[in-house]
C-alpha cells in the first residue's frame, strides 16, 4: 500500500558565484569585484539580469525563484532552508532528488561536495551525508535501518560504476588500470529505471559512507578547459537508499524505502571558450547532447501539451524519469556566472529553470516494496538466531523477537563453559581407558576410536557455532537501531540548535511566498480599487497603463529575437562542432581505405550490429573456429621453417644463378 500525496512542482533555486580574480581584472570600473550582470533580491527571491550590450532604455530581465542565493551566501543557508526538507521526506519514505544545473565553471561541483574537510564550507551531499545518520539516530528505539549507497558516472553517453573494485584510478603507481566495465540501463514496473549490476555498499556511518565517495571521486573523469582547471568531464549520480522497519498498530512490520539522487551535472560548454579539441572535443559534444536531451525534456513536462517527453534520447534523462515528472520530490540547484563575457549562457540556464517551475512530480510514500533489503536481512538474522538458540538448547528460553545483547553474551559464555567440561570428560574417559588393563587391545581401540568420533563432532560442532554466531554479528551490524548514539557530538545542545536554524529557515521561506504572492495580488487588483475624479485623471492613469503594457510587449518581443538569436548560436556551435568530428571522421576513413585490406575491413563491417537499446553500434562475437588462430604453414621437408618457391630455386641453382648456364 503507498500513501498517495497530492501533486507539487520542482522546486528551483538559484545560486550566483562571486566574480573570480580574471573576471574581475577584465570589468573596467568594478572596484572590488562588483561589476557583474547578475542582480539578486534574496528576499524576494528575484534574478535580474542585465545584458552588457543593451541599447539605453532596454528593460532587464527579470526571474522570479522559489529561493535565490547571492555570491555572500552560506553552503550551510542553501542546506537548510532547501535540502533539509527533503532529507526529511526521504527519511519517511519518498523519492528525493538534487542536481545541480548551469554552465561549466559556475560552481555545481562545490555546490555539491564543497571543500570537506572545512565544515563551513561543506556542499551538500556531506550535509545530506551527517543529516541521515544524525536523524537515524535521533529516531525512536523501536526502528531499525538499513543504509545503502552507489555511485556511478555517465562519460561520453556510458554508464559507469565508480564503485567498482577492478577499477583504479589511473594515477595510482603500479596498479594496472583496467578498463572500466559499462553497465546497462533496465525498466521494472516495481523499481522503475534501474542500472543492471551495479555496486550497492551497506554503511553504518558517516565516515564509510564518506571514504566511498572519496574512492568514487578517484576515478571519476575530470579534465582542464580554458574556463576550468578541474572540469568535469561526466554526469555523477551518488545514490543513498534508506530503509525504516517499524511495527505497525497491527503489529505487523512495514518497510519504507526512500531513495536519495545527489546528481553533479557535468557543465554546458561552447568550444570556442573552452578551446578544447580531440578528446575534450567529444567529451563536450557528449556532455552538450545530454544537457540538450534534459532541456528537451524539461521543455515538454512545463508545456503540459507536448504528449511525447523524449526520456530516452539519452542515458541522463532515463535515470532522471521520476525525478522529472514522476514518483519523487526534485530540487533543482541553477548555478549562474555574474561575468559579461557569459551573458548567453547565464541567460540560457534562467531560462531552463524558470521553465522547470512548472514540472509537476507525483510522489508517494514508498512502503512495502517487493525489492527490501532490510525484510531479507531481517529474515535472515532470524534465521540464524533459530539456529543458533537451537544448538546452544537455550531455543525456549529465547523469545521470537531476540534477546539484548548482554544475556547473549551470558548465553555463549555459558555454553562455551559446557562444551569444555564435556572436552574434559571425554579426555578423562579416554585415559582411563587406555589405564585399563583388563581390556583387550582391539576393544581398547574399538572404545578409543569412538570417543575420537565424540571429540570430532564435538569440535565440529563447535566450529559451526562459531562460524553461525560470526554470521549473525555480521549480519546485526549492518542494521542500525534508532535511538542509539551513532555520532558522538550529537547532544541537547546541537538539537536545539538545529531545531532552531529549520525554524528560521521554515519562517524565510513562508515570508518570501507571502512577499511573492502579494505583489502578484497586487498587479491584478490595482486596477480594481482605482478611483478616478475627473476625465483628465482617468486619462493619465490609462495612458500609464498602456505605457506599462507597451514595456511588455516590448520586453516580450525582445525575448523572441534573444530565443531567436540564442537558437542561431546554438545551431553555428553545433554545425562547428559536427565539422570538427566531420574532419577526423575523415581521417580515420582515409587510414581504413590505405591501410588496411577490403577484406580485413568487409570482415570487421558484417560483425557489426546496432543494439537498440543502448543506442550503439555493437561488435559480434567470432565464431569459434574464427576466433583461433590460423595455423601456422608446414615446413619443408629437410628446413625447419617454411621457405618460398623462390629460396628453393636459388639452393638448387647455387650461388649467381643469374648468370649459370645450363650444361
Amino acid at each position: 500500500m503507498s500513501k498517495v500525496k497530492s501533486s507539487e512542482t520542482v522546486k528551483v533555486v538559484v545560486r550566483c558565484r562571486p566574480l573570480n580574480r580574471k573576471e574581475a581584472a577584465g570589468v573596467t570600473g568594478t572596484p572590488g569585484g562588483k561589476g557583474g550582470i547578475v542582480e539578486m533580491d534574496v528576499h524576494r527571491g528575484q534574478v535580474v539580469l542585465r545584458n552588457p550590450h543593451a541599447l539605453p532604455g532596454e528593460p532587464q530581465k527579470t526571474f522570479t525563484f522559489d529561493s535565490v542565493y547571492d555570491a555572500s551566501s552560506k553552503q550551510r543557508d542553501l542546506y537548510d532552508e532547501t535540502v533539509r526538507p527533503l532529507i526529511h521526506s526521504v527519511l519517511d519514505g519518498f523519492n528525493g532528488t538534487i542536481f545541480a544545473y548551469g554552465q561549466t565553471g559556475t560552481g555545481k561541483t562545490y555546490t555539491m561536495q564543497g571543500a570537506w574537510l572545512e565544515p563551513e564550507r561543506r556542499g551538500v551531499i556531506p550535509n545530506a551525508f551527517e543529516h541521515v545518520f544524525t536523524q537515524i539516530s535521533r529516531s525512536a528505539a523501536d526502528r531499525q535501518y538499513l543504509v545503502r549507497a552507489s555511485y556511478l558516472e555517465i562519460y561520453r553517453e556510458e554508464i559507469r560504476d565508480l564503485l567498482d573494485p577492478n577499477v583504479h584510478a589511473p594515477h595510482v603507481p603500479n596498479v594496472h588500470t583496467q578498463p572500466p566495465h559499462i553497465l546497462e540501463l533496465r525498466e521494472s514496473p516495481e523499481s522503475g529505471v534501474y542500472v543492471r549490476d551495479l555496486t550497492s555498499c551497506v554503511c553504518k556511518s558517516v565516515k564509510e559512507i564518506e571514504e566511498l565517495m572519496n574512492v568514487g571521486n578517484q576515478v571519476r573523469s575530470v579534465g582542464a578547459t580554458d574556463m576550468n582547471e578541474h572540469s568535469s568531464r561526466s554526469h555523477t549520480l551518488f545514490l543513498i537508499t534508506v530503509e525504516c522497519s517499524q511495527t505497525g498498530p497491527e503489529g505487523r512490520q512495514h518497510i519504507r524505502v526512500g531513495r536519495l539522487n545527489l546528481v553533479d551535472l557535468a557543465g554546458s560548454e561552447r568550444q570556442a571558450k573552452t578551446g578544447v579539441h580531440g578528446e575534450r572535443l567529444k567529451e563536450a559534444a557528449k556532455i552538450n547532447l545530454s544537457l540538450s536531451a534534459l532541456g528537451n525534456v524539461i521543455s515538454a513536462l512545463a508545456d503540459g501539451r507536448s504528449g511525447h517527453v523524449p526520456y530516452r534520447d539519452s542515458k541522463l534523462t532515463r535515470l532522471l524519469q521520476d525525478s522529472l515528472g514522476g514518483n519523487a520530490k526534485t530540487v533543482m540547484v541553477a548555478t549562474l556566472g555574474p561575468a559579461p563575457q557569459h551573458y548567453e549562457e547565464t541567460l540560457t540556464t534562467l531560462r531552463y529553470a524558470n521553465r522547470a517551475k512548472n514540472i509537476k512530480n507525483q510522489p508517494r510514500v514508498n512502503e512495502d516494496p517487493k525489492d527490501a533489503l532490510l525484510r531479507e536481512f531481517q529474515k535472515e538474522i532470524a534465521r540464524l538466531r533459530a539456529q543458533l538458540s537451537h544448538r546452544e538448547g537455550r531455543g525456549k528460553h529465547r523469545k521470537e523477537d531476540g534477546c539484548d545483547g548482554e544475556g547473549d553474551e551470558e548465553g555463549e559464555e555459558e555454553v562455551e563453559k559446557e562444551r569444555n567440561l564435556q572436552e574434559e570428560r571425554l579426555e578423562e574417559e579416554k585415559e582411563a581407558i587406555r589405564e585399563d588393563g583388563s581390556l583387550l587391545a582391539v576393544e581398547k581401540q574399538r572404545l578409543l576410536g569412538e570417543k575420537e568420533i565424540m571429540m570430532g563432532d564435538l569440535r565440529k560442532e563447535r566450529d559451526t557455532t562459531e562460524q553461525l554466531t560470526a554470521k549473525y554479528k555480521v549480519m546485526e551490524s549492518k542494521l542500525l537501531v534508532g535511538g542509539r548514539n551513532i555520532l558522538d557530538h550529537t547532544n541537547e545542545q546541537q538539537k536545539t540548535l538545529e531545531k532552531r536554524r529549520q525554524e528560521i529557515a521554515e519562517q524565510s521561506r513562508r515570508e518570501r511566498e507571502i512577499l511573492q504572492q502579494v505583489m502578484v495580488q497586487d498587479e491584478e487588483t490595482l486596477e480594481l480599487r482605482e478611483t478616478f475624479s475627473s476625465l483628465q485623471q482617468e486619462v493619465e492613469a490609462k495612458t500609464k497603463k498602456l505605457k506599462k503594457l507597451y514595456a511588455r510587449l516590448q520586453c516580450v518581443k525582445a525575448e523572441i529575437q534573444d530565443v531567436n538569436d540564442e537558437h542561431v548560436r546554438s545551431r553555428q556551435e553545433l554545425e562547428q562542432t559536427q565539422n570538427e568530428l566531420t574532419r577526423e571522421l575523415k581521417f580515420k576513413y582515409l587510414i581504413i581505405e590505405n591501410f588496411i585490406p577490403p577484406e580485413e575491413k568487409n570482415k570487421i563491417m558484417n560483425r557489426l550490429t546496432f543494439d537498440p537499446e543502448e543506442d550503439q553500434w555493437k561488435f559480434q562475437l567470432l565464431p569459434p573456429s574464427e576466433s583461433q588462430m590460423k595455423k601456422r604453414l608446414a615446413s619443408a621437408v629437410g628446413y625447419k621453417r617454411p621457405i618460398s618457391q623462390y629460396a628453393r630455386v636459388a639452393l638448387a641453382m647455387g650461388a649467381h644463378s643469374r648468370y649459370r648456364v645450363g650444361e
